[in-house]
């Protein structure tokens, strides 16, 4: 029921994109300096915390934050997002020195009047109620893998109800892109077509995709299956095993598989990304935890069978 391989670009550049700026609540800003006439168009950078809606972004900046000055009088800026990289993977990215795959947006910073800024956060009410809904109505499975995430302190929901429910204010700015970069985790760029992305399908689990990471990476259980995976699926001899990403066609996992063989005869472990494609598209959360389970069933009686078990 499963196909796999080496990791490929299996979505286009465009949802890729628009997966990654969907599935974060964090990125960084860069605004052009403001602070005199001689200025070398030095650049002004800080993390800021947003929200897409209708695939632009909307930007939430602490009121005493200079990028509200810079603005002023240039509205130019960039805008980068990484991939979600929670929990115990952020850790593993480190050791390894690997960077998270990003997105990178040139263009306009344009701050919203009251009015504005009050309906776009009750378009970000709206989407964080129907995403507990979600959750709250999914079933023993669902909620399983995603307990150990809830539990943490890199919720992507509990840190976006702080914008409408903290004591700090902000000033919300739109993100008018007028230029999209990908960028790979090895550092190769690829510019992606604005009217790709506003054309491409958004995927069901870009809202849960950093829940589901970080919940299947903490739980010992899974992180046991995703090894089974590498092992039953790929043929690869793999020992360990992190969920990188999720989408609605399958999921990427980081293995620490056997490597060739060496000049000497011998072969040591190195960390290889693999790529997992699902029979059904997962069309929502409980869909893939469904899928998810079943691969598990059916490695588990493949190891049985193997075995003579």
């Amino acid at each position: 029921m499963i196909k796999g391989g080496k990791a490929s670009p299996i979505f286009k550049f465009a949802e890729k994109c628009k997966s990654i700026l969907a599935s974060n609540w964090q990125g960084n800003l860069n605004t052009i300096k403001a602070d005199a006439e001689d200025s070398k168009e030095e650049i002004y950078s800080s993390n800021v915390k947003y929200f897409v809606k209708k695939g632009k972004p909307y930007i939430w900046v602490p009121e005493n934050d200079l990028h509200n000055v810079n603005t002023i009088i240039d509205d130019r800026g960039s805008f980068s997002v990484s991939s979600p990289f929670p929990g115990p993977l952020a850790n593993l990215f480190r050791s390894i020195k690997r960077l998270p795959v990003r997105v990178a947006l040139t263009g306009e910073v344009v701050c919203l009047n009251d009015d504005k800024a009050n309906l776009v956060a009750e378009s970000l009410e709206e989407s964080l109620l129907a995403e507990q809904r979600a959750v709250s109505e999914s079933s023993y499975a669902v909620s399983a893998i995603l307990s150990s995430y809830y539990l943490g302190s890199t919720s992507r929901s509990a840190n976006l109800q702080e914008l409408l429910q903290g004591n700090d204010h902000y000033s919300v700015y739109k993100f008018n892109p007028s230029s999209c970069m990908y960028i790979e985790s090895n550092g190769a760029v690829h510019e992606v077509k604005l009217e790709d992305i506003e054309k491409s399908k958004p995927d069901p689990l870009s809202p849960f995709s950093m829940s589901l990471i970080d919940g299947i990476n903490q739980s010992e259980t899974m992180r046991r299956a995703l090894v089974l995976f590498c092992i039953t699926f790929l043929k690869e001899n793999a020992k360990d095993a992190f969920l990188v990403s999720v989408d609605r066609k399958g999921f990427d996992v980081l293995g620490k598989v056997l490597g060739p063989v060496n000049d000497d005869g011998s072969r040591e472990y190195q960390w290889k990304e693999l790529r997992f494609t699902l029979e059904e598209e997962a069309h929502d959360v409980e869909t893939f935890c469904r899928q998810l389970l079943e691969m598990e069933e059916e490695a588990l009686k493949n190891i049985s069978s193997f075995s003579g078990i």
